[in-house]
């Protein structure tokens, strides 16, 4: 299973990834844009499309969450301690490519 560190690892191997302070926790951000937090040691935060989220919560229940702000279906809440690491990179990536500025996402 990976941790926070593996997580943090993927993150910023990503094109024009940073990382930046987000209310007391790190978050990973591309141009500014948020694609993922880290609330607690345990916990990933991914930013993914509503229907990207309801799709991982029905295939992995285990490890992954619907995540909140208001009403607002925001987020996929990853448990780092349940999650494999190919999915972990996936939703991660996913989240990236949202984010990040067409010239970072075309391929070619």
């Amino acid at each position: 299973m990976p941790d926070a560190a593996r997580a943090r690892a993927i993150a910023l191997g990503l094109p024009e990834t940073v990382e930046r302070d987000h209310h007391g926790f790190p978050s990973y951000r591309v141009h500014q844009k948020i694609f993922a937090t880290e609330p607690d040691p345990q916990h990933l935060n991914v930013m993914i499309a509503p229907e990207d989220i309801r799709v991982a919560v029905a295939e992995n229940p285990d490890c992954c969450a619907e995540r909140y702000w208001g009403k607002r279906l925001a987020a996929v809440q990853v448990d780092l301690t349940a999650v494999d690491e190919a999915l972990l990179a996936e939703l991660i990536t996913d989240a990236w490519r949202r984010k990040a500025p067409r010239r970072l996402t075309e391929d070619g």
